[in-house]
This record gives structure tokens, C-alpha cells and sequence, in this order.
């Protein structure tokens, strides 16, 4: 994959989850917002800001605070910049009954203590940022 190229790569849940999490603080994005289990692999290219994440299985996720199921795949890719991932793949946020999956998640600029999550569809959502702390 091209993409990967000159990217930093951690394998193994402990050092993929630090790596994960070091670039969502790094991008100034809430920790919580990609629940991570049995990590494999975990990537970043500098350059590009391309990011991917392995995982054994998908995992679903609840977010109490806004009772909201979400469901990661094995496979997560996205482009980080500040406060803000776009072409984000593999993450599906539950909607009554469909599953539509989640193309980019931003933070408020200047903070307002909100984040947004974009669906394919056009359908914004939007969530205290502390319920992904």
C-alpha cells in the first residue's frame, strides 16, 4: 500500500494503543472516540497524516453518556489533522436501524465542547466531547 510508506508502525495491542492514542492527542481529538481491542497494528505516515488501525475482531462500543452504539471493523483508516479526521473507514455509528458508516469526525475550532460526526449520507451528528473522554 502506498499509503503506508515512511509511516511509523507499532505492532501488539500495548505499543499500537500507545501509538493510537499519542496521535489523538497529538490532533487534539477525544481519546475515547476510537475504543481499541486487541490491537495488531497500528500506523501513521507524518506526511500525509494517514492513519490505520488492525484489530483481531470488530468491536461495538456503547457511549453512555449519549447512549449511542458504534461499531469498529478490523480495519480502520482515516486522515488525521488537527482536531479533525476525514476518509475515515471502518467506523459505523447505529441509526434506529441502519448502520450508516462515519466519513469524518471534527472537533470544534475555537472548542465549544462539541463534536460532529459526518456520515457518507450527509447526516451530521452532533455530541458533547465529553462523552468520547
Amino acid at each position: 500500500m502506498a499509503e503506508k510508506e515512511g509511516g511509523i508502525v507499532k505492532k501488539g495491542h500495548e505499543e499500537g494503543l500507545k501509538l493510537a492514542v499519542s496521535i489523538l492527542q497529538k490532533f487534539e481529538l477525544p481519546q475515547g472516540v476510537l475504543p481499541l481491542v486487541g490491537v495488531i497494528e497500528v500506523g501513521f505516515v507524518e506526511s500525509t497524516g494517514y492513519m490505520w488501525i488492525v484489530q483481531e475482531k470488530k468491536v461495538e462500543h456503547e457511549f453512555k453518556l449519549i447512549s449511542k452504539l458504534v461499531s469498529y471493523d478490523t480495519e480502520i483508516t482515516g486522515y488525521v489533522e488537527k482536531k479533525r479526521i476525514k476518509k475515515l473507514k471502518g467506523v459505523k455509528a447505529k441509526e434506529l436501524v441502519l448502520w450508516p458508516p462515519v466519513s469524518e469526525i471534527t472537533v470544534d475550532e475555537p472548542p465549544t465542547g462539541k463534536i460532529h460526526f459526518k456520515s457518507l449520507a450527509g447526516i451530521t451528528r452532533t455530541f458533547p466531547v465529553e462523552a468520547f473522554a
